[in-house]
């Protein structure tokens, strides 16, 4: 391995997590890793600070793209959700769990392509405000300004702060509910304003808009999962810093089931889309260690 590539794979991870949380789709983000690899090579011996010049690269790159993704969101079949990645690497903080979490990422689908940039830069990694208007190529006013929008922005949003201990066992206790048909006892684990997102991208069988409330809510979940419905098996994992539901049909993952609450659930989102599966069923394929886990 020559100089140049051993450079660059120490920032492949990093890189690939910045391009997936502005992103929200690991394989936009791994042909945006790819697309600075081809700017990288040749160019390294008149780099003096590979690191900034990687993420500048990386960020404008994204900065790019965002504008033709929000374009081809609006008209998407259904709601829709980032791709889901795995991410259970025990080294890996509370902090960095959080910035990778589909409500996250959802939510970052509100702010312009500069706030976002700079929200990630930010928040997710520590750089500082003359760092990211050097990346941007505005004012550290400017860099601060961005900032505090986001930050306004993404405070109007309602949000549960939970951790995946505590949404483990009531994630549990939810599938079983549904898979045994129990509508009363799948109801008193639900929030009064709980909401169901199904992603299939109208490409597979799913709600072409988000379900509201407690009894229909319950009554979707079972006439989908309950007795006779699911002819699958399912597989708990960590995904987006979450415990998940892996659901396999004849072998194939083919469904991807999180929740979020404190107590009780307050958001469900599922993914059914094959295309955003193709990356994680890629992570699940591999014997060893997830190449493409953001850091």
């Amino acid at each position: 391995m020559d100089q140049a590539t051993a450079v660059f794979d120490g920032q492949r991870p990093r890189l690939f997590g910045i391009a997936y949380r502005m992103l929200g789709s690991a394989h936009d983000a791994e042909d945006v890793v790819q697309d600075a690899w081809l700017r990288w090579a040749g160019h390294e011996e008149t780099v003096d600070n590979p690191a900034a010049w990687l993420t500048t690269v990386v960020t404008r790159l994204c900065l790019n793209r965002l504008d033709s993704a929000r374009a081809r969101r609006e008209t998407y079949v259904g709601p829709w959700l980032p791709e889901p990645i795995l991410t259970d690497d025990p080294a890996t903080t509370l902090e960095e769990r959080e910035s990778v979490s589909l409500a996250l990422l959802t939510t970052l689908e509100r702010l312009t392509p500069p706030e976002r940039a700079v929200y990630v830069l930010r928040e997710a990694f520590g750089h500082s405000h003359a760092e990211v208007a050097a990346v941007l190529d505005v004012t550290e006013a400017g860099s601060r300004q961005l900032h505090t929008r986001a930050r306004r922005h993404l405070a109007a949003v309602p949000t549960v702060s939970t951790t995946p201990a505590d949404v483990g066992p009531l994630l549990a206790r939810f599938v079983a509910a549904a898979r045994d048909g129990d509508l009363a006892g799948l109801e008193a684990l639900l929030a009064a304003d709980v909401t169901v997102w199904s992603d299939g991208g109208g490409k597979v069988k799913a709600a072409r808009r988000p379900v509201h409330g407690r009894e229909a809510v319950a009554r979707f979940l079972v006439g989908i999962l309950g007795p006779g419905r699911w002819h699958g098996t399912g597989a708990a994992a960590e995904v987006n810093g979450a415990p998940a539901v892996l659901a396999f049909l004849d072998g194939r993952l083919d469904g991807v089931l999180t929740v979020e609450g404190d107590g009780e659930v307050r958001a469900v989102r599922i993914l059914r889309n094959p295309d955003k599966l193709a990356f994680l069923a890629g992570q699940l394929s591999r014997s060893e260690g997830l190449s493409g886990r953001p850091s």
